[in-house]
């Protein structure tokens, strides 16, 4: 039987540092979704929100807040908290409901108002929250360990500095035709190697900033967008949320120590390119079949890690790949056509369903300004802490 649902809408909150609610990034980017889609509020039966933290609430919050701004209605909702991965776990809840035959129509939302600057724990003194205590024991800020990974990318596959800049100014020449991106500006080698160091080797171009924005999805049966007079929609056709497998040998803060590697065998795949491998395996395609990907660059150096890990080279091939020009606009499967976090900045509960709609937009030839050609399947993958991360492929 097919797990395939119709993505019917998409829509966004443009990203930037607005200075307003979250609620209000959400309510344009459904509102946005649910014009899309030809769809009206009243007709959608279950709203999944991915989750953030209202200031001062003792609480995650997401799915019944959006429901009430857009008008009580009696609709179904969940609410979903994954870190990073929060938005395609709301969209995992949302294509579950339509796959169990239990609603037809599901909107699906995320947005959030970012702190400026780094992102810090929330308050008050939790002594046993590994990541209360990464911050207040090591100091370790998010671009800390960002430049972690970049050291480690330099030391086993000789990368260098004009890589990671080289993969900024592609991404930033993406972005410059995206209308919801906060930085639409091109950016040079020179720019980034003129920016201030902020977690060496990383400078502060090759690192994602925190914003505001909105994103939603609205999903369907099948079934349902035959009877809407969409015979042809994108379609998801996977979704993985696979954890790590033991012994995780690749340190990933919060946590303090790796896994023991004597207990056990190491696993097949790490925990990043065992979720691109359970979405290619649930799709029936394989990397060699794919158009674009949306991946998470939290810093310049992690997208080339992407690269490997969704399979689209072996180990230590990512920078022959971005030098050949095979992941830019033209290229062979671009990655980041959006622009990435690169020119969005993250805005947490939104950046999954973000990446989704993008695939939405290139699926459909409406990507205006940045559309890849003849696109046809695409995949967009993050991760977050605490074991939590994703993967979904959209076809059409």
């Amino acid at each position: 039987m097919s797990r395939d649902i119709a993505v019917l809408g998409a829509g966004m909150h443009p990203w930037g540092k607005w200075g307003r609610n979250f609620v209000e990034y959400g309510l344009a980017a459904a509102r946005a979704a649910l014009a899309d889609a030809g769809v009206a509020w009243q007709d959608v039966q279950y709203v999944a929100g991915a989750d953030t933290i209202r200031n001062g609430y003792p609480g995650f919050i997401a799915g019944a807040t959006f429901a009430q701004a857009l008008g009580w209605s009696g609709a179904q909702v969940s609410s979903s908290y994954a870190a990073c991965a929060s938005g395609a776990q709301a969209i995992g809840s949302a294509r579950a409901q339509i796959l169990a035959g239990l609603c037809d129509v599901a909107l699906v939302v995320g947005a959030d108002a970012a702190p400026k600057g780094f992102f810090k724990p929330v308050g008050g003194d939790r002594p046993d929250d590994p990541d209360w205590l990464r911050f207040r024991l090591l100091g370790a800020t998010n671009p800390i360990y960002f430049a972690l990974y970049a050291r480690r990318r330099m030391a086993m596959h000789s990368a260098t500095l004009d890589d990671f800049a080289a993969v900024k100014v592609k991404n930033a020449r993406h972005g410059l035709g995206n209308p919801n991106a906060r930085y639409r500006k091109e950016v040079t080698l020179e720019d980034v190697r003129a920016s201030a160091v902020v977690a060496d080797p990383l400078r502060l171009l090759d690192i994602c900033a925190t914003s505001d924005g909105g994103a939603a999805l609205v999903l369907s049966s099948m079934d349902f967008a035959r009877r809407h007079g969409v015979a042809d929609p994108v379609r998801i056709s996977a979704l993985s949320t696979v954890t790590p497998t033991f012994p995780k040998t690749v340190l990933d803060l919060p946590d303090f120590a790796t896994d023991s590697a004597m207990a056990a065998d190491e696993p097949e795949r790490p925990f990043r390119p065992a979720l691109a491998h359970a979405a290619y395996e649930e799709a029936g395609i394989g990397p060699d079949e794919l158009s674009l990907a949306e991946v998470y660059d939290l810093s310049t150096a992690l997208e080339l890690d992407w690269y490997e890990d969704i399979g689209l080279c072996g180990p230590g091939g990512a920078e022959e790949l971005l030098r050949s020009g095979a992941t830019a606009l033209g290229g062979r499967v671009p990655v980041n056509p959006s622009g990435g976090l690169a020119c969005f900045g993250e805005a947490v509960p939104a950046q999954a369903i973000a990446q989704v709609c993008e695939l939405t937009w290139q699926l459909g030839g409406r990507a205006e300004g940045r559309q890849v050609d003849d696109a046809r399947a695409g995949i967009a993958v993050n991760q977050g802490l605490f074991g939590h991360g994703s993967a979904v492929i959209a076809v059409r």
